[in-house]
């Protein structure tokens, strides 16, 4: 697992939407952290960095659950906070958008339990000070250690 800081609310939408740019269809992407850890913030910089329309208002899809952002490619932003647990998730018919056309972001991943793809980036986002953040990054499959390394090696624009 890798570790960078954030020291404000734009530098963790920023690491966001450097990682928004370089993903691709299927890629799979959870975030995990108690609330106002910055999981909404950083799927705003992914949303940026996939172009989707900057006008474009990026929430957390609490009570919708999901939420469809058009880019460069689909993005499938998802909130499990109000599921009970995998199983929620299975009745719902989401698992469709897991390896389709787009990128999934889902904020309370851990919800899927073993649902959860082989191939994913989690990233794990914890308070370390009033505006700072601690954001992990742990890869499980090549693709998603691909992502990670490529993520890692970038300098921050």
């Amino acid at each position: 697992m890798s570790c960078v800081r954030t020291n404000s609310q734009e530098e963790t939408v920023q690491l966001g939407a450097r990682l928004g740019r370089l993903l691709r269809p299927g890629d799979f992407v959870a975030l995990v952290g108690e609330l106002g850890a910055g999981k909404t913030q950083f799927a705003k910089g992914i949303a940026l960095g996939l172009e989707v329309d900057p006008e474009t208002p990026v929430t957390s899809p609490t009570y919708t659950i999901l939420n469809i952002y058009e880019g460069r490619i689909p993005l499938y932003h998802f909130d499990l906070y109000r599921l009970e647990g995998a199983q929620d998730v299975e009745a719902l018919g989401f698992e469709e958008y897991f390896s389709g056309d787009g990128a999934c972001v889902v904020e309370w991943a851990e919800r899927l339990e073993d649902e959860l793809p082989a191939d994913l980036l989690t990233v794990t986002l914890n308070h370390a000070g009033v505006d700072e953040r601690s954001v992990c990054f742990e890869a499980a499959g090549p693709r998603a250690r691909s992502l990670a390394d490529a993520l890692l090696a970038q300098r921050p624009a």
